[in-house]
């Protein structure tokens, strides 16, 4: 079989970016991933550019064995990156070729085949039962073999480090034995996660200067350092590096691809993914944890949604003269965007820009700014938050900027005159909400009742029915979801509620707030400003 080369990255094959998302990191508890969702992966991270895709476990599991038969069909085509088939070496008496799961791999018909062996002599002798010399002479026959039938093999030495600090000359003999049989690298592997970076980095070093080998690491993140042990690794002379997806892994997680490839793009200056790849990492991240159903991970380093938010009011006056001043990179950079959060923390200069980025121009208006800054405070102190709603944030602004001739207040979308909502509890036991809303909507008088299986169901469903005939957009508008929390009071006065809803038109969403310290109320404020947002969306320019 013709052997694939890497992505087409200027590092061409000096330098691996390796992802084992659908093995390692389909370990992870919860991620259960179909032969579908493997060749949908796949493809995203062939299309990021990363040089190797460790596709799962052929042989040995027969929804592996399937995805590699559906990608050697035809049905996945990689235009970057190589793809990788693991496996274990032969077992004891027995030769490779002999050995059903080596024979697995072969017909796999993947280009590249990475082997995992045990390099701690603990391991060897209690797990494996056999001596030193049997485990390597299983490593040796399996790459020679695999070698001599046109694959490319990389040897992941599992407890490397554990095993080297405890017998060296053990572990070194399980990386010759795969070298010199025909390896391409010899991966140093912190299976169970517990190093920390400098001792790492020695680590490495000594094994380099020992052996001459080219070496790669494969980092497990029990200790929370996975990320930086592998950017530690490359320091020190790997040119190989394992990861997942977003960290995804068994117990605490892998060494995160999308961390890993921003260390090593933007500040070892490392060109790992082809031109412009840099700048896809956080679509594919989000995307990749849609596949597993997983809630994208706000905090994540340079993709997660709030990696490049600022809260803080220092924050947002430097950022006002220069966004480098408090943002390490620009967010661009990586596909992500920087957001200004408004809180009870916020100063002018949050509010500044914020209100641009809502596009609210609040430059060279001092007393409007001076205004929303301290409405903005008393209503946090209230237990409002804007942090997460953007939309209601923007009515703020706008009815400060324009006054009372704002045409938010002058020609809101409808009128409340009242309403009223009751709970049924029936005979069979079903419980009922019924609201009743009366309106006034383009000149007229609107009364709508509805049911619901909640107040707020209720209420959305009744104030729809009053007014569909009068705004021709509201029936692409559905609420998306909606959030409540209790609040506890300052001493003395009751808790309150704040209801987060959240609003699609199918083309793009938006989130409102309310607070009151009736839940109905609460959901109506925020119901409210969510239909007046989307008015303003409709107003001709």
């Amino acid at each position: 079989m013709t052997r694939k080369e890497p992505a087409d990255t200027p590092l061409g094959d000096a330098f691996h970016l390796y992802d084992t998302t659908l093995r390692d990191g389909a370990q992870r508890e919860g991620i259960s991933y179909s032969v579908t969702d493997k060749l949908a992966v796949a493809r995203l991270l062939d299309d990021l550019g990363v040089g190797f895709i460790e596709g799962g476990w052929p042989g040995a599991l027969p929804k592996d064995t399937e995805f590699f038969a559906r990608a050697a069909s035809g049905e996945l085509k990689l235009r970057h990156a190589a793809l990788v088939a693991f496996g274990a070496t032969r077992k004891a008496g027995t030769k490779a070729e002999h050995d059903q799961q080596v024979r697995a791999l072969l017909d796999s018909q993947a280009p590249v085949v990475t082997l995992v062996a045990k390099s701690d002599l603990r391991h060897i002798e209690r797990a494996l039962r056999v001596d030193v010399d049997e485990a390597c002479e299983m490593v040796r026959d399996t790459v020679a073999f695999l070698v001599g039938e046109g694959r490319r093999v990389f040897l992941d030495a599992e407890h490397f480090f554990d095993g080297y600090a405890f017998s060296p000359d053990t572990a070194l003999k399980v990386l010759d034995a795969g070298m010199n049989a025909g390896a391409d690298v010899a991966v140093l592997c912190d299976t169970n996660g517990g190093q920390l970076p400098l001792g790492l980095a020695e680590t490495v070093r000594e094994v380099k200067e020992r052996t001459g080998f080219r070496l790669g690491i494969h980092c497990q993140d029990d200790t929370s350092c996975a990320v930086a042990n592998s950017v530690a690794a490359v320091q020190a002379g790997v040119t190989h590096v394992q990861c997942t997806a977003n960290g995804y892994g068994e117990r605490a997680g892998n060494a995160d691809l999308f961390a890993v490839t921003g260390n090593l793009v933007t500040k070892l200056g490392m060109e790992v993914l082809p031109t412009g790849g840099a700048a896809e990492l956080t679509r594919v991240s989000h995307a990749l944890a849609e596949i597993a159903n997983l809630a994208p991970y706000t905090h994540q380093a340079y993709v997660g949604a709030s990696a490049f938010a600022h809260k803080a009011g220092l924050h947002a006056s430097a950022i006002k003269v220069d966004p480098l001043l408090y943002n390490h990179i620009d967010p661009a950079s990586v596909g992500n965007d920087m957001r200004v959060l408004v809180t009870e923390m916020a100063g002018r200069a949050s509010l500044e820009l914020k209100g641009r980025e809502l596009g609210v121009d609040l430059a060279g208006q001092p007393e409007a700014l001076t205004s929303a800054v301290k409405k903005v405070k008393r209503l946090e102190s209230e237990g409002w938050s804007f942090e997460a709603a953007d939309a209601s944030l923007e009515l703020l602004l706008r009815r400060e900027v324009d006054g009372p001739q704002s045409d938010v207040l002058d020609e809101p979308p409808f009128e409340l005159e009242s309403y009223r909502v009751v709970l049924d509890h029936r005979s069979d036991g079903e419980v009922v909400s019924e609201a009743t809303v009366k309106v006034h909507v383009a000149g007229q008088r609107v009364i709508a009742t509805a049911e619901g299986n909640g107040p707020v169901h209720a209420l959305d469903a009744a104030l729809r029915e009053a007014l569909s005939p009068h705004l021709s957009w509201l029936d692409s508008v559905e609420l998306a979801d909606y959030k409540v929390r209790i609040l506890p009071g300052h001493p003395g006065t009751d808790a309150v509620t704040r209801v987060l809803v959240e609003t699609s038109d199918g083309e793009r969403e938006w989130t409102t707030v309310g607070v009151h310290g009736n839940i109905v109320e609460a959901s109506w404020l925020a119901l409210c400003d969510a239909l007046v947002h989307k008015s303003l969306r409709e107003a001709p320019a």
